[in-house]
C-alpha cells in the first residue's frame, strides 16, 4: 500500500519486494485488464490511481475532456511514486506534458465502434425515436447523420453500467442501445454483446482509439521499451495529429483512422457538425520513409485540408483561427 499524499492508490498483484517496475494505472475493470497485460509482459506491479474522472460524473466535454483520466496517472509519474503509467492512448491530451514520455505503443487492438442493441438488432433496425446512450460528441453527430430520428441520451460509466441500461427495470433510464468501442469489449470478454460492428471507413473513431499509451519519466524510456509496436504508434500519431493541429480536444465531434498498409501510410479524417447534420472528409497517404516525421507531415496535409474546405466553422475547433 502507497502511503502519504498517495494514501488511496493500492497495489495490485505480487508485493514489492518482487519486482523492480510499479505500473500506475486507473481502477476500472477496464484499466485493469489493459493495463494487467501490459504488467504480465513487463513482470511489473500494478499501482491503482483514482482519477477525477472517475469520481465525478459530470459529462467528459464539460469536464474538458477525457484528459481528466491522465491527469492523476501522470502526477503520480513525476512524483516518483509508480515508474510507469497505462492510459488508452485516445484519452492523452496531444499536447506534450515536459518531464514525461510517451515510451511505449503496443500493438494496436480493433479501433471500430460497435452497437450493442436490445434484440439483437442494428442501428437501421431500431425503431423511431429509439433511445442510444454515449457520452462521445463525435458519436452522438454519428448516430444523428445516420439515424436523425433518434434520442441520443448522454451515458458515462463503465462497460458493465452502460450495458446494464439496456435492461433497466426504471423506464426513463432504460436504452435501446449503446455505442461502445470494439477494444474494450474485447479487453473485457465482453464481445457477445455487439449486435452490430461499424465500418471505420463509413464510422471513422476517435483518433488511437484502441491503442494504449505506456508513458515513463523522459529519459527512462528503456524500461517499457520492450513494448514497442512500430506500425501502431505511426497510425495512432497520424491520427492524433490532426486533433492537434485542429485544436479539436478529445471530445471533439471528430474521426480519424489511419492504417499502415504495403509500406504506405494512410490516414482519413472526418470531422462532424454536433448535430450531425453534415460533415467533412479529408484523406492523404505518403510513405513513412519519405519523410522525415511522417505522421506529422501526414497529419499536417489531411488537417490542413479539412481547415481549407471550412472544418472550424462546422464545428467548434480553434484551428481555423488566425
Amino acid at each position: 500500500m502507497l502511503r502519504g499524499r498517495a494514501a488511496s492508490r493500492r497495489a495490485v498483484g505480487r508485493g514489492a519486494d518482487d519486482v523492480t517496475l510499479r505500473l500506475g494505472t486507473r481502477g476500472s475493470a477496464l484499466a485493469l485488464a489493459q493495463a494487467g497485460a501490459v504488467a504480465q509482459r513487463l513482470g511489473a506491479e500494478l499501482v491503482v490511481i483514482e482519477s477525477e474522472g472517475d469520481r465525478i460524473a459530470t459529462p467528459l466535454a464539460e469536464l474538458g475532456g477525457a484528459g481528466v483520466f491522465a491527469a492523476a496517472l501522470r502526477e503520480a509519474l513525476l512524483a516518483g511514486e509508480v515508474d510507469a503509467v497505462v492510459h488508452s492512448y485516445k484519452d492523452l491530451p496531444t499536447a506534450p506534458l515536459p518531464g514525461l514520455s510517451v515510451a511505449a505503443v503496443p500493438k494496436r487492438a480493433d479501433a471500430r465502434d460497435v452497437l450493442c442493441a436490445s434484440g439483437g438488432r442494428e442501428l437501421d433496425a431500431l425503431p423511431a425515436g429509439a433511445r442510444v446512450g454515449t457520452g462521445s460528441p463525435r458519436r452522438r453527430a454519428q448516430l444523428l447523420r445516420r439515424r436523425p430520428d433518434l434520442e441520443v441520451v448522454e451515458v458515462r460509466g463503465n462497460v458493465d453500467t452502460r450495458l446494464g441500461r439496456l435492461a433497466d427495470e426504471d423506464a426513463d433510464r432504460r436504452l435501446d442501445a449503446v455505442v461502445l468501442a470494439a477494444a474494450g469489449l474485447d479487453r473485457l470478454g465482453r464481445l457477445d454483446a455487439v449486435t452490430e460492428w461499424m465500418s471505420l471507413t463509413a464510422w471513422p473513431t476517435a483518433p488511437a482509439q484502441g491503442a494504449l499509451a505506456v508513458e515513463t519519466r523522459s529519459g527512462e524510456e528503456k524500461k517499457v521499451a520492450k513494448l514497442e509496436h512500430k506500425p501502431s504508434r505511426l497510425a495512432a500519431e497520424a491520427e492524433r495529429g490532426v486533433l492537434a493541429r485542429l485544436e479539436a480536444g478529445c471530445a471533439a465531434p471528430v474521426g480519424a483512422s489511419a492504417i499502415l498498409e504495403d509500406g504506405l501510410l494512410l490516414l482519413s479524417a472526418r470531422v462532424y457538425a454536433l448535430d450531425g447534420s453534415q460533415h467533412l472528409t479529408a484523406s492523404h497517404a505518403l510513405y513513412p520513409e519519405d519523410a522525415v516525421r511522417p505522421a506529422a507531415e501526414l497529419a499536417e496535409r489531411v488537417a490542413g485540408e479539412l481547415l481549407a474546405a471550412g472544418a472550424a466553422e462546422l464545428a467548434p475547433l480553434g484551428g481555423g483561427r488566425p
